[in-house]
């Protein structure tokens, strides 16, 4: 996956607008280059949002589509598309991948000023739902998370360049297993997600908090997550809705020849 990554490159330039007070027609290019200066020049590129979340989007958004295309020039490979805030962002499958289910989700950060850390952490799972109770198949996702081979994230760390449309620059792409970057924090003051490390080189070298995968999971599932009446009552229902299958199953075992 690294592999593939290095290959990205980000080329969105801006956000088109087709009408301009100084837009001018016919507009002629001779290369990719010159188009994006005839576009601005004529008022038909704007800038990228600044605003981290909305860039984070377009940044996923990108690569997503990139991945998902070298994934299907492999024989044997499948892969299915996530939803906007559903886990995975995508997941492969298929015997080009050992067979079994492979969950790849992408994240975006901003660097500090400092150039070392990220400005803030990276939301590596949300903790009171698929996460803590992962043999149940939750809204958002494709199966229980516990089906899942393997788990990973594509990172995706870049300096804002506040004067130019494309906004991003020195994009760095890493590939690493969620545990392997975690930190004992959450990453959010106000919501139940798991945090990553700040240190950028940490996170190239997968150096987080915890030397294992069953002391990452151990420690984050006895995590005391706040439950929301919301989730509450999924985890209600997914809970009987699993009771009902098995008692279901037992019947039909339970019948005779």
């Amino acid at each position: 996956m690294q592999e593939q990554c290095n290959d990205f490159r980000f080329e969105v330039g801006g956000v088109f607008q087709r009408e301009s007070d100084v837009a001018w027609w016919p507009l002629e290019a001779a290369g990719p280059v010159e188009l994006e200066e005839r576009l601005a020049q004529g008022g038909h590129l704007l800038p990228l949002p600044r605003e981290p979340a909305a860039l984070a989007n377009v940044l996923e958004v990108s690569i997503v589509n990139f991945l998902a295309l070298r994934v299907l020039e492999v024989a044997g490979a499948q892969i299915h598309r996530g939803t906007e805030r559903g886990y995975p962002d995508f997941e492969v499958a298929g015997p080009a991948f050992g067979g079994g289910f492979h969950a790849v989700d992408v994240k975006a950060a901003r660097r500090a000023p400092n150039g070392r850390r990220t400005q803030s952490r990276i939301t590596l799972y949300t903790g009171n739902t698929y996460f803590k109770w992962p043999s149940l198949h939750w809204p958002g996702t494709f199966r229980p998370f516990s089906e899942y081979a393997s788990h990973l994230d594509v990172i995706m760390i870049y300096t804002l360049n506040p004067d130019s449309n494309a906004r991003v620059e020195d994009l760095e792409i890493i590939v690493q297993e969620p545990w392997r970057i975690a930190s004992r924090e959450r990453s959010s003051t106000t919501r139940e997600y798991i945090g990553a490390i700040e240190d950028i080189a940490g996170l190239r070298a997968g150096a987080g908090a915890f030397e294992t995968p069953a002391e990452f999971y151990d420690y984050w599932r006895k995590f005391p997550f706040k439950i929301s009446a919301q989730v509450q009552r999924q985890l209600q229902r997914l809970l009987t809705a699993t009771q009902d299958e098995l008692a279901q199953l037992k019947a039909r075992q339970d019948r005779p020849d």
